[in-house]
Formats: C-alpha cells, sequence, structure tokens
C-alpha cells in the first residue's frame, strides 16, 4: 500500500516537473521557421489561369501617330511692326526656272545657284544638306478639282507616299472631304494663296491676308495648321520670302516641273514618264499638277521607277 502511494506520487510530480501541455496553446514561430516554410511555398508549381486568347493580344500594336505640326502665323497688329523691315528688302520679281542643264549630281544647275542665294529665308528648290540624301518630294498643285486627285489619293495609298497639296481658298471650301482624306491619310496639305495672285505685286498687308486668310479657315475648319507655302506662278521676292518666313512658313519652289497643267492639252504618257524620271537627284521636288490626266495615269509607275533608282519618297516636314 505504501509502495502505491509512492508511485502515484512519483507520477504526479513527473506530471508536473515535465510542463504537460494538454489544453495550451501552440508557441507563435519564430521568423526563421515562418521564412522556410514561405520558401518551400514557393517552390510548389501553381499554374496561373490562361485567359482566352484575343485577336488584339495577338497583334502588333498600332503605331503613334505622328505629331501635327504647329505653326500659329500671327495677328497682322503683331506682325506689322515688321513690315518697315521688310521694305528696305527688294520686291522685284526674281526670274528663275529649273532649267534643262544639270549638274553631275543630276541637279539642275539653276536650282543650286537659287538654293545657295534664297536659302536663308527658309526657301527650297530642292531640299538641300546631307539628311536629304537618297530622298525626295512629292508635291501637287490644287487650284480647283479635275476629278483626278481621288484617284492621286488611292495611288498614293497603295504606294505608302506621303505628297504635298498645295491648295486655294476656293479649293478648301468646294472640296472639303478631299481636304480631310488627304490629311486623315498623312499627307501635307499646302497654302498656295487665298486667290492665287502674283505675290510681287501686292502689298505686305495684301501679302499676310492672302496666307493668313487660308490659313485660318483651314485651322478653324480642319483643326490643322498649315506651314508651307507655294508661290502662285513661282514669283516670288525678297520682301515675299521674308514675310512668309516670319510667319512661320517655308517657301517650297521645285526643282522639277514641266507643262502639265493644261486639261486640254495633256503631254503623251511615255514621254512624260521619261521627262519626269529623267534626272532624279537628292532632294528633288517634283511639282506635279493634280489636273492633269497625264500625272494620274503615270504616277505609280514614276514612284516604281524612283524607288528603283534607289530614292525614297519622304513626308515634306519643316
Amino acid at each position: 500500500m505504501k509502495k502505491t502511494k509512492l508511485l502515484a506520487l512519483f507520477l504526479a510530480l513527473c506530471l508536473l516537473v515535465s510542463g504537460c501541455s494538454f489544453g495550451k496553446k501552440e508557441p507563435e514561430k519564430d521568423d526563421n521557421i515562418i521564412e522556410r516554410e514561405e520558401n518551400l511555398s514557393a517552390n510548389i508549381e501553381i499554374k496561373p489561369e490562361i485567359p482566352e486568347s484575343s485577336e488584339s493580344s495577338s497583334s502588333e500594336p498600332e503605331p503613334e501617330s505622328e505629331p501635327a505640326v504647329e505653326n500659329e502665323i500671327g495677328s497682322l497688329e503683331e506682325l506689322s511692326p515688321y513690315f518697315q523691315e521688310f521694305a528696305d528688302l527688294g520686291s522685284e520679281q526674281i526670274p528663275w526656272g529649273p532649267g534643262t542643264n544639270f549638274d553631275e549630281t543630276g541637279k539642275p544647275i539653276a536650282c543650286v545657284g537659287l538654293q545657295s542665294e534664297y536659302g536663308k529665308w527658309d526657301t527650297d528648290f530642292y531640299r538641300d544638306g546631307e539628311e536629304h540624301k537618297g530622298k525626295v518630294y512629292l508635291t501637287f498643285d490644287e487650284g480647283y478639282e479635275n476629278g483626278y486627285t481621288p484617284k492621286i489619293l488611292d495611288i498614293l495609298k497603295e504606294k505608302g507616299v506621303s505628297a504635298v497639296f498645295f491648295v486655294t481658298l476656293s479649293y478648301a471650301k468646294a472640296e472639303p472631304e478631299l481636304i480631310q482624306r488627304m490629311i486623315d491619310e498623312g499627307h501635307v496639305v499646302g497654302n498656295h494663296s487665298s486667290r492665287h495672285p502674283n505675290m510681287t505685286t501686292i502689298t505686305m498687308e495684301e501679302m499676310y491676308a492672302e496666307v493668313a486668310d487660308l490659313h485660318n479657315y483651314i485651322s478653324e475648319n480642319f483643326g490643322y495648321d498649315m506651314y508651307l507655302f507655294r508661290p502662285p506662278e513661282g514669283a516670288f521676292s525678297e520682301r515675299s520670302l521674308a514675310l512668309l518666313q516670319k510667319m512661320g512658313y517655308r517657301t517650297v519652289c521645285w526643282s522639277f516641273a514641266y507643262a502639265d497643267w493644261d486639261p486640254a492639252n495633256q503631254p503623251e504618257h511615255q514621254k512624260a514618264f521619261e521627262r519626269v524620271t529623267r534626272s532624279v537627284h537628292d532632294g528633288e521636288v517634283f511639282l506635279l499638277h493634280a489636273v492633269s490626266e497625264t500625272n494620274t495615269a503615270i504616277l505609280g509607275d514614276v514612284i516604281d521607277h524612283v524607288r528603283n533608282e534607289g530614292f525614297t519618297f519622304e513626308k515634306y516636314l519643316p
């Protein structure tokens, strides 16, 4: 009996000393244990949910559109203080033409001299400089619509070529759909004056109005700022070039043009093609009239030929 009591007492003492944990909370894990468990979980492969494929996820992103050129020309009141300064410049019309004599690079010799003398007024007879090597620029004059511009735009879209369309105010008012299409398809809409006068025969206030009236109309109706100007008849003076430069414009003449403007007297297609492509050169500025059936017929072949000669058609930026 005594042994039994002693054994019971011994067992009770063992339980007390061992700290038996019946009903006791589990102790908190230390940081090392938690880190080891997290690492272990990270090694377990869990397949993410794969969304159903869509057309947009597999296609390439749309290219960013080219930012528009901004050109706030200033009001007549803002520019009129410069008129006296410009009055000291020559007002006489500068006689010029590309001619038929070319240098070793294919450029018209007359244009090389003109570019050297008048390029300081932001004027191009061709685009000069190393950055224009291997590049050419396609421009059209639009005095009125003769039904060929939609086809010309179709060809340019097919070939991936950006051109400049120099328009008058009457053209812009009569052909808003074509103006919008030119803008939407990445072409440059250029200023060919409001009423197509010889710019050397009018006052500076009239010069300003010829440019500003069309500029403001296009800006207000199409949200587009014009920045290139082609002088009607190709007529310019130092005074007109200086005013245009002050209005934020670049004057664009040309290093190729031919008699294509009379719908009733159109050049024969093959001869026209040979004429247009006979002296392609770095920085060339082609002037074609969009009223021409011949130009419309040969345009695709001209583009292909010029490209085969190693040149690229570039967008005409300032």
